[in-house]
């Protein structure tokens, strides 16, 4: 067994899991998730609000995906539970980002600036011009936004400009010896 993949999944209070064939879908407070689960792997619901996500048998490819969906799953009920937050910050002179809206308006040393619309599920919050977050319910959404944002400046490792995740190490280059 796949040791992710056999673990249970609890239903939180408040969280509604409904199973159509091979698509799960769950709603709770924040919003509702779809997904459907590859074709040998099977999602049924127990008593006492458990899912158990089972495969047919040990082939190689049906263990990668008997803890992917488990994975997946899990995720759904932890996006419509909390959701999901990926905090980003600016560093280097002159570089900031400003709301405009449900939009994002960055200002990263090009000689325009440069604005990113808001997904349908995410939202932007600036704490300050050079530290902001992604926010929504999906996570594989909310990881690609944010690395899309980062993408438009990723920090340089001579100076460390750029625009980076939160507690990111970068690493540092020396820069040429001078005589």
């Amino acid at each position: 067994m796949s040791r992710i993949g056999k673990l249970p999944i609890t239903v939180p209070a408040g969280v509604d899991v409904t199973i159509d064939g091979r698509t799960v879908q769950v709603k709770g407070p924040k919003g509702t998730l779809s997904h459907t689960v590859a074709a040998p792997i099977e999602v049924a619901k127990g008593e006492d609000g458990i899912l158990n996500v089972t495969r047919p048998n040990d082939e190689r490819q049906n263990k990668a995906l008997h803890g992917l969906s488990r994975t997946l799953v899990a995720n759904m009920i932890t996006g419509v539970t909390t959701g999901y937050v990926k905090k980003l910050e600016i560093s280097g002179v002159g570089y900031r980002v400003l709301a405009k809206g449900s939009n994002l308006e960055f200002s990263l040393g090009y000689s325009h600036s440069i604005t990113v619309e808001a997904p349908e599920g995410i939202t932007f919050k600036v704490e300050n011009p050079t530290r902001f977050s992604v926010e929504g319910i999906d996570k594989q959404k909310v990881g690609e936004v944010a690395a899309n944002i980062r993408k438009l400046r990723k920090p340089d490792p001579y100076k460390a400009k750029g625009v980076k995740y939160e507690g990111e190490v970068i690493r540092r280059k020396v820069g040429k010896a001078g005589k």
